[in-house]
């Protein structure tokens, strides 16, 4: 597998970039929160949630810092390492902190109504669709190593980037959809989205073993690394999604049931 091969120049950018984008992600939550609080110091504003969203950004500092991101340029199963950070865990802890609804608390009425119409426009109900939200998650990894796709990120850093950005989003939007907090265009129920869970889930073991066997594969990289490889996502795409899974279970509410009221009896006599 090649090494991206950059100079010591360009290797220091990529990272001070990354934790700078980072630093900033965290200072802006951590600012909104306050303002947060100052607009309604009663509502206030979850410490679990704020800790959320910290743990998140430290998981994609880990992940696109060293000593895993150099270690990814080189070896597959540093590759795999690295996407479940990018693409399972960290965007799972982002959305259980509930950034979109900390904006909306933060933010003027207006532009908070403005921001709640974008959300309910028909691309957001397109893209927060369980099956659109699966395809891009879990689908696209079957393009990405049963084609020539793979080998083109290594071979390119801005197609790398890309590829980064795309589990991370791709992640956040599957995370959103199945226990996301913040508003959604259109909420499936929790049968529907456990189904879409357990879609993913089929998904990512057959995948998986699909890569540990060698077949339909394009990945250049000794078998050993591809194999191993091949095991860090199907045991840490089980644990990632029984994460998710945990998530959405807790916030489930069963709808209460309406009791009948009896008819009235009328005595004779």
């Amino acid at each position: 597998m090649p090494a991206h091969g950059h100079a010591a120049g360009g290797s220091t950018l990529e990272t001070l970039l990354p934790a700078t984008l980072l630093l900033t992600a965290a200072g802006a939550y951590l600012l909104l929160v306050r303002r947060a609080r100052r607009r309604n110091p009663a509502l206030g504003w979850s410490r679990w949630r704020t800790s959320s969203f910290l743990a998140g950004t430290a998981l994609l500092g880990a992940a696109l810092s060293p000593p895993l991101a150099p270690y990814a340029h080189e070896d597959f199963r540093g590759h795999m390492a690295q996407h479940m950070l990018i693409g399972m865990y960290a965007p799972l802890a982002l959305v259980l902190a509930a950034p979109v609804t900390l904006l909306l608390r933060s933010l003027p009425t207006t532009r908070a109504r403005q921001l709640t119409a974008s959300l309910r426009s028909p691309p957001a109900r397109v893209f927060a669709h369980p099956l659109v939200a699966s395809a891009l998650s879990t689908g696209s990894l079957a393009v990405l190593y049963f084609t020539p796709l793979y080998g083109a990120t290594t071979d390119s850093p801005a197609a790398h980037w890309l590829l980064h950005a795309h589990f991370l989003l791709s992640g956040c939007l599957f995370a959103h959809v199945i226990a996301g907090p913040d508003p959604a265009p259109h909420r499936p129920s929790v049968r529907a989205r456990l189904i879409c869970l357990g879609v993913a889930i089929t998904g990512h073991a057959v995948i998986s073993q699909l890569m540990y066997g060698g077949f339909w594969v394009d990945i250049h990289a000794p078998i050993h690394q591809v194999q191993a490889g091949a095991e860090i996502m199907y045991y840490g795409g089980d644990i990632g999604e029984l994460l998710l899974a945990a998530a959405l279970v807790s916030t489930w509410r069963p709808a209460p049931r309406h009791r009948r009221t009896a008819a009235p009896v009328a005595v004779i006599g």
